[in-house]
């Protein structure tokens, strides 16, 4: 959970002024700053976003000017028919100030339950909530489910590796992944051989009624 700092090139853009092919407007703001608006080439931005995501310092260094703000990815926005991003909005947090994120849970390795067992998987989490310095927050926290030997084995979140500087806001006590047990099959298959022949003797009594 290495906090890793990265950095881009973008340069103003003049109101009214057309984006270029290959390039997407994003917004900088701030609790501090007027909003403004930037250019960023479109490979170079979508190749960070798939390291930094949203929980990682970004360094802006922005063409002609000497600033250097360190920003957060806070939100983008997607063509509707290609998925493609074409637009986002950076954010300039107070660098003392603590913030909230959602960081990505990694699952890493293999649960022992799963091949020895025949159990299966589950994984109850996929983000967890966090509260940090901007500073401090992790890009990913990774969950190592080969602890997960038995068919009883749990992984709570007391069990994540944060670090002691980033507070989590979730239960202690809440589940992140377990084994979900297997389906006893022959059982299964028994349950609607026993109910048609509870339906045979049934519809016999009856027939019986009848004559009588």
């Amino acid at each position: 959970m290495t906090v890793n700092k990265k950095k881009i090139i973008v340069k103003t853009r003049e109101s009214g002024e057309k984006v270029e092919k290959g390039m997407i407007p994003v917004v900088l703001y701030g609790a501090k700053r007027k909003s403004t608006s930037l250019l960023v080439d479109k490979k170079e931005f979508v190749s960070l976003y798939k390291e930094a995501g949203e929980s990682t310092l970004i360094t802006l260094e922005i063409e002609d000017k000497k600033e250097k703000p360190s920003v957060l990815i806070y939100e983008i926005q997607k063509d509707s028919l290609t998925g493609e991003i074409i637009h986002a909005d950076f954010f300039e947090p107070n660098l003392k100030e603590e913030v909230e994120a959602e960081i990505p849970l990694v699952f890493i390795g293999s649960a022992p339950a799963v091949k020895d067992f025949d159990g299966t998987l589950i994984k109850n989490m996929d983000v967890v909530n966090v509260k940090a310095l901007p500073q401090n927050l992790p890009h990913e926290v990774e969950v190592d489910i080969e602890q997960l030997k038995t068919l009883d084995d749990v992984i709570h979140i007391k069990d994540l590796k944060i670090p002691s500087d980033v507070e989590i806001m979730h239960d202690q006590d809440g589940v992140v992944a377990m084994i979900s047990r297997p389906e006893n099959i022959e059982e299964e298959l028994e349950k609607p051989i026993e109910s048609e022949k509870e339906a045979e003797v049934i519809g016999q009594k009856e027939e019986e009624e009848k004559q009588e």
